[in-house]
């Protein structure tokens, strides 16, 4: 696999994106070169990041987080739009990780908003990283909402949480899927039980029941090469400082996508 190009699709789901992380690890290791990307939600966050050639570094500091320092990042508002603003962790990554703008990125990228103005799709491959990234996770309820010239954005899972077509294709590429609304998984991997108590908890399952619909459409349109499949109740969708064992189980969850891909070409003579 020494040098096989890859483009690479992540997908949105919360602290589960941090998965993303140990999927590109898993990735490089087993020689792929990862030559296009794009992402939804915190697969725009965490592929940008790499993109940028950031990734070691946000890796080293996710690894520092406790749940209070989460906590302590939830900039609360009392907009009816939405319970956060979402600008102070994005200034805080700021501090280490300076804003680029996305043509300007090594690897081409696009990141997935949605216009609910216009119930379409806005992709991003131009203009600031961080205001991108910031449409992007807006969850619906959760951060407020972005505006962009006549467009009012949103998250990009609501319409599109793996975003396969629009990540840009070569010649003789794989075609790389990290997926973050898998099925449930056996018991001993669960970290989310799926007590849904509360209004919020049920609309939280009920958005996340229909992103997982969408990308099992998308994977069944398109037939990626590599899957890479996230069980969507591995953690809880704020549970960032559970960064370690995140990382180490989507490089995990990576590899067995891998060897499922070397096996068929095996069999396939």
């Amino acid at each position: 696999m020494t040098g096989m190009n890859i483009s690479l699709v992540l997908s949105s789901g919360g602290a589960r994106g941090l998965t993303h992380i140990g999927a590109i690890e898993a990735l490089e290791a087993n020689g792929f070169c990862i030559t296009s990307i794009a992402g939804s939600s915190i697969g725009t966050l965490v592929g940008g990041i790499y993109a940028m050639g950031k990734l070691p570094e946000f890796k080293e500091w996710l690894l520092t987080l406790r749940a209070r320092d989460v906590f302590s990042l939830m900039d609360f508002t009392w907009n009816g739009a939405g319970v956060m603003k979402g600008e102070k962790v994005l200034n805080k990554l700021k501090t280490f990780m300076p804003d680029v703008r996305i043509e300007d990125l090594p690897i081409p990228f696009a990141a997935v908003t949605t216009d609910i103005m216009h119930d379409e799709e806005v992709v991003f491959t131009q203009g600031s990283f961080y205001e991108a990234v910031r449409a992007s996770i807006a969850i619906p309820a959760i951060f407020t909402p972005v505006k962009y010239k006549d467009n009012i954005l949103i998250d990009g899972g609501v319409l599109n949480p793996l975003p396969i077509n629009h990540v840009k294709r070569t010649t003789g590429d794989l075609l790389v899927v990290v997926n973050l609304n898998g099925r449930y998984p056996a018991p001993e991997m669960q970290g989310n039980k799926g007590n849904y108590s509360g209004y919020i908890s049920l609309l939280q399952q009920a958005y996340f029941s229909m992103r997982c619909q969408l990308a099992r459409m998308a994977i069944q349109h398109y037939h990626p090469d590599i899957i890479v499949d996230i069980p969507r109740n591995i953690t809880g969708v704020w549970d960032y400082h559970k960064a370690g064992y995140l990382i180490e189980s989507g490089k995990e969850l990576a590899q067995q996508g891998i060897d499922a891909y070397q096996q068929r070409l095996k069999m396939l003579g």
